[in-house]
């Protein structure tokens, strides 16, 4: 477990994540992470976006959905 310290910068608040929590999200400076509220209430940080994460089942529900004409439009 780590602990993280809130630093004030301008009028935001800012977290600072240690380097091994980095590389375990495969993140640098520069990158978006994305904090989630789970069902319990409680946050978690992800370097996926969940919202993106749904839309792309959606569409792989629809490409298997309309396979046959997929496959006539792209002859």
């Amino acid at each position: 477990m780590h602990t993280l310290r809130v630093h004030k910068a301008g009028n935001s608040l800012n977290l600072r994540l240690p380097k091994e929590a980095a590389n375990a999200l495969r993140v640098s400076e520069g990158d978006t992470v994305y904090l989630t509220e789970t069902t319990n209430g409680d946050y978690r940080i992800t370097a996926f976006d969940p919202e993106f994460e749904r839309q792309m089942a959606l569409a792989e529900k629809g490409m298997r959905q309309y396979r046959n004409a997929l496959r006539e439009l792209a002859k």
